[in-house]
């Protein structure tokens, strides 16, 4: 049986930059280890298997793997095969609803001159916010001074609105380009809480990377050992849930616009939203663009 893939480049307008994403169509009858097995096969940080939702009321299924193992959501995965799934369809709809471990995931399509250009998740899950974690441990890990870890507007913290991250603040631009990934110290102070990676950021952005108004980076295990993402909606939108819980605003649209990926030259732009009433948090949402690359199929031994 041949079964048909298709990459995309996530979180940018341009080819080659942004994270890359393969999506298998047509994944029914796939088990999880043949799913995993494909997806270290690819070796992007993600691949997503389409199958059929099990509520006709849904658009599909979608199972989401890192080279090492399932996720029960993730940002640039659910982004891609929406985009791929809007491009492809004969009916175009402007919502798209995916089931997932972490639940039901919402997802928004926009279009220029009928063409699908990108798309917009909303988090399947409230904010939670677990252990707060100290400077000197978050810069262990990343290979930076602990004075180098900004405190003033948060603690390093592990938040997640589906997948946990443990997230922090650096001081500047120059901190978030020399920072490295430490083996030895994320074996010691990782999982806590389940969170597996480290997404920090700095608010201290030149003109020169405009539109953004942060600059992140992200650290996470992967099949070779410690490896950096190129963008990370999951943790983007997390934090983005974060800033709101901590912004006075109690009620709007707190907007923000997130660069990651400029220092490995896959330069990323997440589009982050959260909606707040009454000082509580209703909705928190992130996407971007998205470029189609390759596509094509394969056979597995045994099948067809």
């Amino acid at each position: 049986m041949q079964r048909r893939y298709i990459t995309v480049d996530v979180f940018t307008d341009r080819a080659f930059g942004g994270n890359q994403l393969a999506v298998v169509l047509d994944a029914a009858g796939l088990s999880t280890q043949q799913m995993q097995a494909i997806a270290t096969e690819f070796n992007y940080s993600e691949t997503t298997f389409v199958l059929p939702p099990r509520d006709r009321d849904n658009d599909a299924e979608v199972r989401i793997f890192t080279p090492v193992r399932e996720m029960p959501f993730a940002g640039h995965p659910n982004v891609g095969t929406s985009f791929v799934l809007a491009s492809l369809a004969r009916e175009p709809k402007s919502r798209l609803r995916f089931e997932e471990k972490a639940g039901l995931v919402p997802i928004d399509i926009f279009r220029e001159q009928g063409r699908v250009i990108g798309t917009e998740l909303t988090a399947p899950q409230p904010l939670s916010r677990w252990a707060e974690v100290s400077a000197a441990d978050v810069a262990a890990c990343i290979s930076l001074a602990a004075d180098d870890i900004r405190i003033e507007h948060h603690a390093p913290q592990v938040v997640g609105v589906g997948t946990p991250f443990l997230v922090a603040e650096v001081v500047s631009r120059e901190a978030l380009k020399r920072a490295r990934p430490d083996a030895a110290a994320f074996g010691r102070i990782l999982p806590r809480d389940d969170a597996r990676s480290v997404w920090f950021y700095t608010r201290d952005v030149p003109a020169s990377e405009a539109p953004c108004e942060r600059q992140a980076r992200m650290f996470m295990r992967g099949a070779g050992g410690l490896a950096e993402d190129p963008a990370t909606g999951s943790a983007t939108v997390a934090a983005a849930a974060l800033f709101a819980d901590l912004d006075p605003v109690g009620d709007g649209e707190l907007k923000l616009t997130v660069g990651q990926g400029f220092d490995m030259g896959r330069p990323s732009i997440l589009q982050t939203r959260v909606v707040k009433r009454d000082g509580k948090i209703v909705s928190a949402h992130v996407g971007g663009a998205c470029v189609q690359m390759m596509e094509g199929t394969f056979n597995l031994a045994g099948e067809g």
